[in-house]
C-alpha cells in the first residue's frame, strides 16, 4: 500500500474551516470539493497515457493523451457523492460508477446495498471517493469489490484517515492489488464510537443534512 498525504498551506487552511463545526453545509460541500480536486491531483500522478499526433498552429508533435479504456471514478454512498464534482473537475473524461455499503449493526458485516458497475472492470484504472476512513472495514470490502471484477489498480481518495483504518488497509487489503492511498491529513486516532478524533464529525451529515 502506498500513503500520500497532502502538504501544502492552502490544504490545511482549507481542512480547518472543514473542521469547525460552526462551517454551514453550504461552505462546507466546496470545501470538499476543492479539496478532492487538489487530491485528484496527486491521485492520478500515473494515469495510463498514450501518444498522439497532433499539429499545433506552428507545427505537427506528438503529445499525450488519456488511454483507454476510461478511469473509473466510484464515490461510496452517501457522503463519497459529495466529493464527486471535485473529481470529476479534473477528470471530466472518466466513467463514473456508484456503489453503496453499510454495516451491518448486529454481525458488523460490510453489506453491499447498492452497485452501479461494469461487470468487468479489467484493466481499468479506479479510484474509490469516501471522505471518512475510519474503521477501514467499508474501504477493504469496497477495493476488494472492485477487485473481483477484475480492478487491480485501485486508488482511495480520502479527507481524512485515522491511523487504525490505516493499519487494517496495511493488514488486509490483498497484496496483488496495486493499491494507493490519497488523504488530507491523518488524524489522531478513533474514539469508543469509532469516530476519528479530532476529525470533523459526520461526513454525510454535514453535506447532506440528518436523516431520522
Amino acid at each position: 500500500m502506498q500513503l500520500h498525504v497532502l502538504n501544502h498551506p492552502l490544504v490545511e487552511h482549507k481542512m480547518t474551516v472543514l473542521r469547525d463545526k460552526n462551517t454551514p453545509s453550504n461552505i462546507f460541500r466546496e470545501l470538499i470539493s476543492e479539496l478532492v480536486t487538489l487530491e485528484a491531483y496527486e491521485a492520478t500522478r500515473n494515469l495510463a497515457v498514450v501518444d498522439r499526433k497532433i499539429e499545433t498552429p506552428i507545427a505537427p508533435m506528438v503529445g499525450k493523451h488519456l488511454a483507454s479504456p476510461r478511469p473509473m471514478v466510484v464515490p461510496v454512498l452517501r457522503a463519497g457523492l459529495g466529493m464527486l464534482d471535485g473529481m470529476t473537475k479534473l477528470l471530466p473524461t472518466a466513467e463514473v460508477g456508484f456503489l453503496g455499503m453499510k454495516r451491518d449493526e448486529s454481525t458488523l458485516d460490510i453489506i453491499t446495498y447498492a452497485n452501479r458497475l461494469p461487470e468487468d472492470l479489467t484493466g481499468r484504472q479506479c479510484f474509490l471517493l469516501d471522505p471518512m476512513l475510519a474503521t477501514g472495514g467499508t474501504l477493504v470490502a469496497a477495493t476488494h469489490y472492485l477487485s473481483e471484477r477484475g480492478a487491480k489498480d485501485i486508488t482511495a481518495i480520502n479527507i481524512i484517515a485515522a491511523p487504525e483504518g490505516l493499519k487494517k488497509l496495511e493488514e488486509t487489503i490483498d497484496p496483488s492489488i496495486d493499491f494507493k492511498v490519497v488523504v488530507c491529513a491523518v488524524d489522531e486516532r478513533l474514539n469508543d464510537q469509532a469516530y476519528i478524533v479530532p476529525g470533523l464529525g459526520d461526513a454525510g451529515d454535514r453535506l447532506y443534512g440528518l436523516i431520522d
